[in-house]
């Protein structure tokens, strides 16, 4: 903790790279009592027990399948989180120069002040939507459509007129979730990634903090060992990996880290009260 502390005083620059979880310890939990208490109906009527699970089931109709994911949107992309974890960060690192790479699609970050323009959501957006061919390169907001439906849903059902097809081609449209090939990426997905790159390139060699948050082994190829390379490259550069029970670095840069095994919610806490 004291050389998390110090690191975050002394770098030049920090690079947060963010996964599940960052929001699971924020409230943002997809199980157990918040699934019950939102998505009991679903698991009486289809057998499954997390939002994870109903994302993933073959619902016979349309109408069923958007009544599912409209409250699964609702709920963890336009609640706030119960937790104060992203609000804690912020005040981490609002004075510092830094940068957010994240597999969330939740949109914490922005809902609780972080500069949009630090930002880069690799895998995608729940408030947002796209044609399911995809017929076109585009993303569509979806909050008031996603309103009404969690409004006029009845017995797990949205109304037919509902079902949201793409402006273009006219076939159904679909999550911008990374889960295959047919993902798009839109001009806003490739300007954060211009962002992100030339912040790497302006902080080569400096001392940089690559603060991992919460990051698993799914894609461990996006957040995880990009970090492990960039700060095997730099000797200026820390890692500091914060994960309740993954918390660990390659021997390669043992010296150079910092793994701290607990809540991150609870660290980033105590790191707050240090600093006032």
């Amino acid at each position: 903790m004291e050389r998390l502390r110090a690191c975050l005083a002394q770098s030049d620059a920090v690079v947060i790279g963010a996964g599940a979880g960052l929001s699971t310890s924020a409230g943002f939990s997809y199980d157990g009592a918040r699934f019950r208490e939102h998505f009991s109906d679903f698991e009486a009527k289809y057998g499954f027990h997390d939002m994870y699970t109903g994302g993933f089931y073959p619902f016979d109709t349309p109408e069923e399948y958007w009544a599912y994911w409209s409250r699964m949107i609702f709920l963890n992309r336009y609640q706030d989180a119960p937790g104060p974890v992203y609000a804690d960060l912020l005040a981490l690192v609002q004075d510092r120069d830094y940068f957010v790479l994240t597999t969330n699609v939740d949109h914490c970050f922005q809902r609780s002040g972080f500069d949009k323009q630090r930002l880069f959501y690799t895998q995608g957006d729940y408030g947002l939507w796209q044609c399911s061919k995809p017929c076109h390169s585009r993303t569509y907001d979806n909050e008031q459509l996603v309103r009404q439906m969690v409004q006029e849903q009845r017995e797990r059902r949205i109304p037919s007129e509902l079902i949201p097809r793409c402006p273009v081609c006219g076939a159904p449209m679909t999550m911008n979730l990374r889960a295959d090939d047919s993902f798009v990426q839109d001009a806003g997905w490739y300007r954060a990634a211009a962002r992100y790159e030339d912040f790497l390139r302006r902080h080569q060699g400096m001392r940089v903090l690559y603060l991992e948050l919460g990051v698993g082994y799914n894609t461990p190829g996006i957040i995880k060992y990009p970090f492990w390379q960039m700060v095997h490259q730099n000797p200026e550069a820390t890692y500091a990996c914060l994960n309740a029970g993954q918390a660990t670095a390659p021997r390669e840069i043992g010296r150079q880290s910092i793994c701290i095994d607990g809540d991150i919610g609870a660290v980033l806490q105590k790191l707050c009260q240090w600093s006032e």
